[in-house]
Parts: C-alpha cells; sequence; structure tokens
C-alpha cells in the first residue's frame, strides 16, 4: 500500500489587533480623553473643527469603532432602542414611517435595532426584548401587556412606548384609532346614498388588530339608518378574490370598504373580472392612500391616514430617556379623512 507523506497544514494568519481609542489617539495626537469627546459627541468639552477631523480621519485609518457596551457602562445605559418587527404584513404606510423614525432618532444619537420574534407570546417576548437591555422600546399593535412593561423597566428600560387603540399601564401611548378610519367610510358611504355595505376581513392572522376595530368604526356609523353590513373574509391571494366575485351578484351589496388599498385593488380587478361595473353597481373605498390607487381605473376612493411623525416619537422618546420617572403621556396621534375619487 502506497502511503502518502501527511503535508503539514498551514498555520492561519492571526487575526488584526482590534483598534483601540488608545491607537486613534496616538494616530491622531490627541488623548484618549479627547478621542472619547469627539466619537461620542459629547457637547459639555468644546474641541476645534481641525482636532474633530483628525480624529475621525484616525479612527477611519484604522477601522475603529466605539465599543458599544463599554459606553453604556460609562452612561449607565445603551443608546438602542428595540423596534419589535410587528407580526403582521407591514405595507408601505408603516415602513415610510419607521424610516422617518429611525432618521429622526440617529439625529438624537440613538440607534434602532429591530427584532424578529414571530411566535412569542407577550410576556415571553417582554423578557426577550430586555436580555439585550434596551433603552427604549417601541411596541406596534398589541404585543405587550403591564407585566411585560415591568419586565422591560425592571432591566432598565427607560422608555416603553405603545402604538395601539387602547393604553398600557405603565407605557407611553400613541393611540391610532382604527375605529375612525371605519367610521369615515361608513359616513361617506351614507352620503353616496348606499345602503348595503361589504367589509372586507383579511384572513391574514393578525390583522384582526385593525381589521376589527375598523368594521366597529363602519356599524357605528350605520347605526340608526336603514343600511346593513355584511362581514367579507378575504385572503390576500387572488383565487380567493376570484371566489368571492364570482358570487358577489348573490350578496346583493351596493358598496365595499376593503380593509385597506391593497385589498381593494385586490378586490376590484376580480370584480371587474366578473363583469361587475365600479363604482354604478359597487362603491369600492380602500385605506391609507397609496399611489398606486390613483393609477386604477377608476381611481380608488380611500382614506388617507395621518400616522404619528417620527420626529415627535423621536422626541417623546428622548424626553422619557431623559426623565425616566415622568408620567407616562398618552397621546392621540390618529387623523383619517376620506379621499373620494372615481370608485364609489
Amino acid at each position: 500500500m502506497v502511503q502518502i507523506p501527511k503535508q503539514p497544514v498551514p498555520s492561519s494568519p492571526a487575526p488584526p489587533a482590534v483598534p483601540t481609542s488608545a491607537d486613534v489617539a496616538r494616530l491622531a495626537g490627541v488623548s484618549r480623553a479627547t478621542v472619547s469627546y469627539v466619537l461620542n459627541n459629547t457637547s459639555a468639552v468644546r474641541i476645534s473643527e481641525p482636532t474633530r477631523r483628525r480624529v475621525h480621519e484616525a479612527a477611519k485609518e484604522l477601522g475603529y469603532v466605539p465599543h458599544a457596551a463599554a459606553r453604556s457602562l460609562r452612561a449607565g445605559h445603551s443608546r438602542m432602542v428595540l423596534m419589535p418587527s410587528p407580526n403582521v404584513p407591514a405595507g408601505p404606510l408603516y415602513s415610510r414611517f419607521l424610516s422617518e423614525l429611525q432618521w429622526a432618532l440617529s439625529r438624537l444619537d440613538y440607534t434602532v435595532v429591530q427584532y424578529g420574534g414571530i411566535g412569542l407570546d407577550r410576556d415571553e417576548a417582554a423578557r426577550a426584548w430586555a436580555e439585550l437591555r434596551p433603552v427604549a422600546v417601541i411596541v406596534p399593535g398589541g404585543g405587550l401587556g403591564a407585566e411585560g412593561v415591568h419586565v422591560l423597566k425592571r432591566s432598565g428600560a427607560r422608555a416603553v412606548v405603545t402604538l395601539g387603540s387602547e393604553r398600557v399601564e405603565g407605557a407611553h401611548a400613541l393611540l391610532l384609532d382604527q375605529d375612525g378610519v371605519g367610521h369615515s367610510v361608513g359616513v361617506h358611504l351614507l352620503a353616496r346614498g348606499r345602503r348595503r355595505v361589504g367589509v372586507v376581513m383579511p384572513e391574514e392572522p393578525g390583522l384582526e388588530f385593525f381589521s376589527t376595530p375598523r368594521l366597529q368604526g363602519v356599524r357605528r356609523a350605520l347605526e340608526g339608518t336603514d343600511a346593513t353590513v355584511t362581514e367579507l373574509p378575504l385572503a390576500y391571494e387572488e383565487d380567493s378574490a376570484a371566489r368571492l366575485a364570482g358570487r358577489w351578484r348573490s350578496l346583493g351589496l351596493d358598496s365595499v370598504f376593503a380593509y385597506n388599498d391593497e385589498y381593494a385593488m385586490l378586490l376590484m380587478r376580480a370584480l371587474q373580472d366578473e363583469g361587475v361595473d365600479i363604482p354604478r353597481e359597487t362603491a369600492v373605498v380602500g385605506a391609507d392612500d397609496l399611489m398606486l390607487g390613483r393609477l386604477l381605473r377608476p381611481r380608488l376612493s380611500t382614506v388617507h391616514i395621518e400616522l404619528p411623525s417620527g420626529r415627535d416619537l423621536a422626541e417623546l422618546v428622548d424626553r422619557a430617556v431623559r426623565d425616566p420617572g415622568g408620567e407616562p403621556e398618552v397621546h392621540e396621534v390618529f387623523g383619517a379623512r376620506i379621499v373620494h375619487r372615481e370608485s364609489s
């Protein structure tokens, strides 16, 4: 048997040493304290612009970035704002709001971290968030209770902010009036002479947090009139929309609030494929006022929704971080108005 001599395994090169603030200080010709003041944007100490430029250039050349954990130890808290990903599909409107919020928080020297924890219940989720020791947590939807707020605060979170339709004890609250969205649609359809109103109820899990109060808002608008409301379960799939459109005339409806613009566009296309005339036979109204709705024919009537300003929310977070013992603030921030176009 021929033996193949073993070749020595080449040793992998040692990883380069991690640059430190002392390295930056030596290269820039300043003290470590000056490096810290410059890279942490400390406003209490005046540093000349040429010195700041030298420090930033040295840090860039060495590939140095401040150590977040060390910074947290010095400050007594992190600068991380945790934002759990919603357990429902995030549409374009919410995505724009999130981008604005991240920009506004970064201007205040915070870092937004999105946390994906689908499948965790409310208390489990709060404990998972607390492990990261954020200075603030912004919770969209109904994914947090009073016990979760307590867990987060005990772990060092100075601010807990919820975005939902109800307050949570101990947390700052931005109240989003989903009922008002549905109410505005109901008032609009009544004024257009519609009396047999369908309301789309998405079958995707989690969306009931939005769709149920919107349905209640429509019912509230039609209360005391001769108008009727019919719930219409609908999955966000072409086949589901086609099945609903196929039995549309048997339902006897003269209008539909399709939950939002995306479901409205899905259903409108299916209704048109069945030969249903919009708006003569059926008026269609969405919500969110997306650009695509203006490109449809007929153009889509919708609800224009005013989400909270990312800048205002960032300032609320910053106030709460600076004064963690303050009374929780509550703000009603949802504005909803009908945009009437040709589909209704």
